[in-house]
């Protein structure tokens, strides 16, 4: 059994702890691990292997974090523009064999009683390999308003996929027996579901065979060429494919299961204290109760507070009362209009390592950069801004122009506007340098790629 991976999304709703470029799924919220790492973990035990499919930023992300696990046995699509799941599964189930049972999960999502998933998923498995696409309807425990609601029948059957409902409705959901929230988890023969969407999104079926046929492959990785992305149907599989199937199956799922949606479901996942406040080292508490602190930067003091959401990332600071936190979603949509905080954190994450920004003020910007071993970043130019490189520590190995020399802990050197110029780490430790930038702008997009090793293109 293969688990296809779904890394799509930003997570906006827990801003400003996710970005576009490092989402939730990522984010290392519980014991040091993402819920993309536990996912792995999880199903790892009973998948043979790992199908991930992403976007080209969120790629590097995963592979960084695969290597941490130790888990090597990964192939990977890379989407250049998302197109929801349906494409995205349909894309991955075409690069596999037909018979292949599939197990397809988020990246984002909570599990915490394995022992009953491990059963859940065994039964799945059962259904599916006869021939059945099989849901997973997590067992409700309160009239939860903000998820699809899955009715089922006699012997798994589903009788119909209901939308977010009221609170009304909400509830008489929960006083029935046979009403499930929709987890967004599958499991099916590769084959099976290909022929299902055939026979009911035929126009998604065949522009995603289209895209995998002229698409980029190479060892593990496939990467799908931007205008056949663009010219697959945007679809979710519930639309294209489950609600319209007669062999869908559902698998009810009592597996202390959440989506990590907002700060409030976030608040009830993280362990707390005597006080009912997320445990936090810098957090100083006096008289103040059952409040989600977060923030690993500076010191957080709260007197007489409760109900509090308070996140704290060093550039952005969020404060909500609980029970508020799907709005967090409108705020995003109001930073969107002025800066770049729903994209990127002070520290950035690229292939060859991350760069963390120290001060930026209007004519000047400061970075700590660290390029990991055997990296190196692209051969670049600016057209608006100049730089200058000080090596903090290890050997840094620096191309400007038509020159190429090594330079060593502080030791420094300068590239004018406009110069050709790429900086390598030949070494065998992190290479850690300071970069000033000078100039009228220095954005992150004032940068023309005119060599990359990792098929990026220009911002």
């Amino acid at each position: 059994m293969t688990n296809i991976i779904l890394c799509g999304g930003s997570g906006t709703r827990l801003w400003p702890i996710s970005r576009t470029l490092m989402p939730k799924q990522f984010v290392k919220l519980f014991d040091s691990k993402s819920l993309f790492q536990l996912t792995v973990e999880r199903n790892s035990k009973v998948c043979d292997s790992q199908f991930i499919v992403s976007n080209s930023e969120q790629y590097f992300l995963a592979l960084d974090q695969l290597e941490e696990l130790h888990k090597d046995n990964n192939r990977y699509l890379l989407e250049p523009v998302g197109r929801n799941t349906a494409p995205a599964i349909a894309l991955a189930c075409m690069a596999l064999d037909k018979d292949e049972i599939v197990l397809v999960t988020p990246s984002d999502h909570l599990i915490k009683d394995e022992e009953e998933y491990a059963k859940v998923l065994k039964k799945a498995q059962a259904l599916a390999g006869e021939n059945n696409l099989v849901t997973f309807g997590i067992t409700p425990s309160f009239a939860e308003t903000g998820f699809g609601y899955i009715e089922s029948g006699e012997e798994n059957s589903v009788r119909a996929f209901h939308e977010k409902p009221d609170k009304q409705t909400a509830q008489s959901y929960l006083d029935a027996s046979n009403y499930y929230w929709n987890s967004g988890m599958f499991c099916f023969k590769a084959g099976v579901f290909l022929d299902e969407l055939q026979k009911y999104s035929p126009e998604i079926y065949e522009a995603s065979l289209k895209a995998l046929n002229s698409a980029k492959d190479e060892t593990t990785l496939t990467r799908i060429k931007h205008e056949d992305m663009i010219a697959i149907p945007e679809d979710s599989i519930d639309y294209a494919v489950m609600e319209k199937s007669s062999k869908v199956k559902v698998v009810p799922s009592n597996i202390e299961w959440s989506d990590v949606g907002s700060f409030d479901s976030l608040y009830e996942e993280l362990p707390q204290d005597e006080n009912g406040n997320t445990i936090n080292e810098n957090h100083i508490s006096i008289d103040s109760k059952n409040n989600l602190i977060y923030g690993k930067q500076r010191k957080i003091a709260t007197v007489d507070i409760e109900d509090l959401i308070i996140v704290d990332t060093g550039d952005a600071l969020l404060i909500s009362k609980k029970g508020s936190s799907q709005k967090v979603k409108e705020i995003v949509k109001e930073v969107r209009k002025t800066t770049e905080l729903h994209n990127i954190h002070l520290t950035g994450h690229r292939p060859w390592g991350t760069y963390t920004i120290l001060e930026s003020t209007p004519g000047y910007k400061i970075k700590r950069i660290v390029v990991k071993p055997g990296k190196r970043l692209s051969l670049q130019k600016h057209f608006h801004r100049n730089e200058h490189w000080i090596v903090v520590s290890g050997t840094a190995t620096v191309t400007v122009g038509d020159e190429t020399k090594l330079i060593r802990p502080n030791e420094s050197t300068y590239i004018k506007m406009g110069e050709l110029h790429r900086l390598s780490n030949e070494g065998k430790i992190p290479v850690v340098l300071i970069e000033a930038q000078v100039g009228e702008y220095t954005g992150e997009d004032d940068i023309v790629r005119i060599d990359d090793d990792y098929q990026r293109e220009t911002p």
